[in-house]
């Protein structure tokens, strides 16, 4: 078996462990090895046994420093030292990718600090303490970028820096009142101090090679800037390049700054720059251009030295689009979904895999081809310790790689090689190149094509369309959003009116769907990663058409949330389901990405819960308008988003409440109405009374406070809109009672205990009524965001939210089954429908869906009935089923003449889907009588045998 063949059938999507036990005594081969051995023969053994680490490398040098040998001179050996030992371990014993870049991570890292604190130390004596404004002592960062800020550092790498201090300010100066300096300037100098330490070659050679080129302003910028300094270039003059650059950024020495805290001040200029709080498809050209530069460049070199085209890094499949892949996915989404955030290209990986933005075995796949070719790499380097990442010319070299790599020879080797870096290469183009060549933009040519092309003429364009979309585009021209766009932006949005100009003209698209992208695109134009994103993404394009052409309130909704159209780059999107589980889990991950760098500030975590809905809700719309979902569908998945979003609110406002005094919290969300009967439209509010099951004496005042909160979390609107409407109206004693109660207290009220007692109409609403259940866990849920570790609290937990659910089951059973006076029940129940109608007059001549006699509230007050009338004797009945259901039920119980049930459940289902279309349709609700005089009439025939002998019909 080649190691190739091994590589495949590896179950650990990873791939970290070493897929060979490596060559006995193969280390020799190494040039570098043998010069190391016989120029440090007599040190080899201070570094003790095993994987070089932090501890082992700094007992290595307290060993050198007894020997004599000064801070340079130590780092030096121990650099050697590390080195032979890696090759060792790596060829001959089949270590781990992993052991050999955190060994060679820890050692810069151990390196740089030990340079700093020598550098702090002499420029003290010199100059005094850099002390900033505010009398502290200022604060220098060493940054780590590229492999070295991810611990992916290769053997023979340099380490790109940047050098950031905290504020301005002065020296304190020497006790002679002498030598007094700024603190920029002392940081200059400790900067030229730590690169003599570290990047000098000596007799004994270097540290590691030190690469500023990604500083502010590059190599004419200065060696060091202040964070001030670094925030406002970053604001005015950061290129997209350098937010690629800055991803994998971490600050890595002096380790007091790191230990101590001080270094998480870059986070609030870092974290924005990289990521944006939209979906960003802006950067996909950007980095096309970078990476068409990096293979000219390649290319250039390897004219008239053919062997330069097998570079493992830069050539075509190599190391660097492996990163490339993987960071653009992080940088576009990375904004508003923080889980992507992690500097390992093999994490950044699995992460991006999880999110549902790269197939799993996609994901595996380029794993197994980066752990690959960052061992090959390093074999490369191991030769002779040069920065080199092209495979040698010399066949016994070559040969060598292979047998360490676990081959018989270099020829499998070579296969191997050249199939990982096409699976690479093909990928890597898929993702640059957009989806699949857009048929009609450019004959001959696929989309990445288009994008580059020079921009058609506006008159061209305009000329495309029919006179309606023409003189709408036409007014485009002196537009000031438009006059405003760069050249870049201004082409890229004529590419893509081209395009919908050619789709519309072969009949793809309806000219309803251009003129609502018109309106859609106009108030976005600053905005021009959308777009970008639509340029990109033709198979997104014409989704958004299809959806925009489909109902006018889509088009709304996404005036409202642009950022929802990521949600079409799914292709299997529409034959999916709103999936609780995955939902909660999801945003979970969110929070604890948030909490990790110290973003899960209230704003965030409102921001994050309405993106998650909002996209959610979209995603259900998209399924609805293409007729995938039955309207019934719909309303399920919309009552279970919402309970969804309740249960995480719940769990994020309690930890946040000032006098919790628990972990979890013992409240209970009921709902009623459309939610409780899961028949949830898209601007349904939400019907919910609060109630908790909790002995302590402050209770009513924590719980009280808690909903408080709750209520404001769901209604407040943000830069990301709001959720819902919330209406507690059916609370105990309603607007005047208490906001939340003991579930005692409620099942008194509900139960007639007292003088204090619900009235027939809040029975009614008890038939519809249920409780809010912890679907995924909610003391596993709860324990994550509190941080406690007791598996007893999150059983407690789970526990205590099945005991409620069973109370308030329990509180309903008792209402719904209760012995009633059946015609005063009848009477009750007339008046008050009576008073709706009342309330809802209709024109005449028209025919309300809702509110008309023989519409829908007809069917709903005469499924109330049955449940409160015959549920007793009926049991059925009694469980939360729905309209259609009590209706089917109660024909089978002979409760209903024989067909009228059925044919009422029939007549509702088809008013609902009506009323579901005009509010798509932004349409009004009240139609002509004879349109629905079927329905109608079997919904009035359904009132006149339940209720006919009681009005005296």
């Amino acid at each position: 078996m080649t190691r190739s063949d091994v590589a495949s059938s590896h179950p650990h999507p990873h791939v970290h462990a070493a897929l060979s036990a490596g060559v006995p005594d193969s280390a020799v081969h190494s040039r570098l090895v043998q010069r190391l051995r016989r120029r440090y023969a007599d040190e080899l053994a201070l570094l003790p046994a095993g994987a070089p680490t932090c501890a082992s490398m700094t007992a290595c040098l307290a060993a050198l420093a007894e020997r004599g040998h000064d801070l340079s001179a130590r780092l030096r050996i121990l650099r050697q030292l590390v080195m032979e030992r890696l090759v060792v371990l790596d060829c001959e014993q089949g270590a781990p990718l992993a052991d050999v870049t955190r060994a060679v991570t820890e050692l810069a890292e151990l390196a740089l600090d030990a340079a700093c604190e020598d550098a702090f130390a002499q420029l003290d004596e010199r100059h005094g303490v850099p002390t900033t404004e505010s009398g502290q002592r200022a604060n220098l960062w060493v940054i780590g970028m590229g492999k070295l800020g991810a611990r992916e550092l290769n053997v023979s790498s340099d380490i790109d820096l940047i050098y950031i201090y905290d504020d301005d300010g002065e020296t304190t100066g020497r006790s002679d009142g002498r030598g007094q300096i700024s603190v920029h300037e002392y940081f200059t100098r400790a900067v030229k101090r730590i690169q003599v330490l570290v990047g000098e070659t000596t007799e004994h050679g270097l540290v590691f090679r030190v690469d500023l080129a990604l500083r502010p302003n590059g190599n004419s910028g200065p060696t060091v800037c202040s964070l001030e300094a670094l925030e406002e270039y970053m604001l005015v003059q950061g290129r997209e390049w350098e937010r690629f650059a800055w991803m994998k950024s971490r600050a890595i020495a002096p380790r007091v700054a790191i230990t101590g805290g001080s270094a998480q001040a870059l986070r609030g200029a870092v974290l924005p720059f990289v990521f944006r709080r939209y979906l960003d498809y802006s950067v996909f050209e950007s980095l096309r251009t970078l990476h068409h530069q990096i293979r000219d460049h390649a290319a250039k070199r390897s004219a008239g030295r053919p062997e330069r085209a097998n570079d493992v890094k830069l050539s075509r499949g190599g190391i660097r689009e492996i990163e490339f892949t993987v960071q653009l996915l992080q940088v576009v989404r990375g904004g508003q979904f923080p889980e992507l955030r992690t500097r390992p290209t093999l994490e950044a990986l699995q992460r991006v895999a999880r999110a549902g933005l790269m197939p799993q075995a996609t994901a595996d796949a380029l794993a197994r081809a980066y752990v690959f070719l960052r061992q090959v790499e390093h074999r490369i380097q191991y030769l002779d310790d040069q920065q080199t990442h092209i495979l040698p010319t010399q066949d016994a070299d070559l040969d060598w790689i292979a047998r360490t790599m676990g081959f018989d020879s270099a020829g499998p080797f070579l296969d191997a090689l050249g199939a990982h870096r096409e699976l690479v290469a093909q990928e890597f183009d898929r993702l640059l190149g957009g989806d699949a060549p857009c048929k009609g933009c450019q004959k001959g040519g696929t989309q990445a094509d288009a994008n580059r092309h020079t921009p058609p003429d506006f008159d061209a364009v305009a000329a495309l369309f029919p006179d309606e979309v023409r003189s709408r585009i036409d007014q485009w021209r002196e537009h000031p959003r438009v006059l405003a766009l760069r050249e870049q932006a201004r082409g890229r949005l004529l590419r893509l009116l081209q395009r919908t100009g050619q789709w519309l003209d072969e009949g793809r698209v309806s000219q309803d769907a251009v003129l609502r992208l018109l309106d859609w695109v106009e108030p976005l134009l600053r905005r021009e990663s959308y777009i970008a994103l639509l340029l990109e993404r033709p198979a997104v394009h014409e989704r958004l058409l299809r959806v925009l052409g489909a109902a006018r309130w889509p088009a709304r909704y996404l005036m409202q949330h642009p950022g929802v159209i990521d949600e079409l780059a799914s292709a299997s999107m529409q034959d999916e389901r709103f999936d609780t589980r995955a939902f909660e889990s999801e945003l979970q991950a969110r929070h604890v990405a948030l909490k990790s760098t110290g973003e899960d500030d209230e704003e965030n975590l409102l921001n994050l819960l309405r993106r998650a809905h909002h996209a959610e809700l979209f995603r259900t719309l998209v399924r609805d308008v293409s007729g995938k979902l039955t309207v019934e569908q719909v309303a399920d998945d919309l009552s279970a988003l919402a309970d969804a979003t309740l249960r995480i609110t719940v769990r994020w406002c309690w930890p946040r409440l000032r006098h919790k005094h628990r972990d979890v919290p013992r409240l209970g969300v009921i709902a009623y109405g459309k939610l409780g009967g899961k028949e949830l439209g898209y601007g349904s509010d939400l019907d919910i009374v609060f109630v908790f099951d909790d002995d302590d004496d402050n209770a009513p005042e924590i719980y009280g406070a808690l909903v408080r909160r709750l209520i404001n979390w769901l209604t407040v609107k943000t830069g990301e809109g709001d959720l819902f409407e919330i209406d507690t109206a059916l609370r105990p004693n309603g607007n005047s009672g208490l906001l939340v109660t003991s579930i005692e207290a409620y099942a008194d009220y509900q139960e007639n205990r007292g003088s204090n007692t619900a009235w027939t109409w809040e029975h009614q609403a008890m038939t519809r009524a249920r409780m809010i259940g912890p679907t995924l866990g909610a003391g596993r849920l709860a324990r994550g965001e509190a941080g406690a570790d007791s598996p007893e609290a999150a059983n407690e937990a789970d526990a205590f939210g099945a005991a409620l659910m069973a109370r308030f089951n329990a509180v309903r059973h008792a209402v719904v089954t209760a012995g009633r006076d059946i015609p005063a029940l009848q009477q009750e129940i007339i008046a008050m429908r009576q008073r709706m109608r009342d309330a809802h007059p209709v024109p005449v001549g028209q025919f309300d869906l809702k509110h008309s006699p023989g519409g829908m509230v007809d069917t709903e007050f005469v499924t109330q009935y049955m449940v409160l009338a015959h549920s007793r004797t009926h049991p059925t009945l009694e469980p939360n089923l729905g309209n259609i259901t009590v209706l089917r039920l109660a024909e089978e119980a002979g409760l209903l003449p024989q067909g009228v049930g059925l044919a009422a459940g029939n007549a509702y289902r088809s008013l609902r889907r009506r009323q579901h279309m005009a509010r798509l349709n932004e349409q009004s609700t009240q139609v002509a009588p004879d349109d629905i005089a079927a329905e109608r009439d079997a919904i009035l025939a359904l009132w006149a045998a339940v209720f006919g002998a009681a009005q005296g019909d």
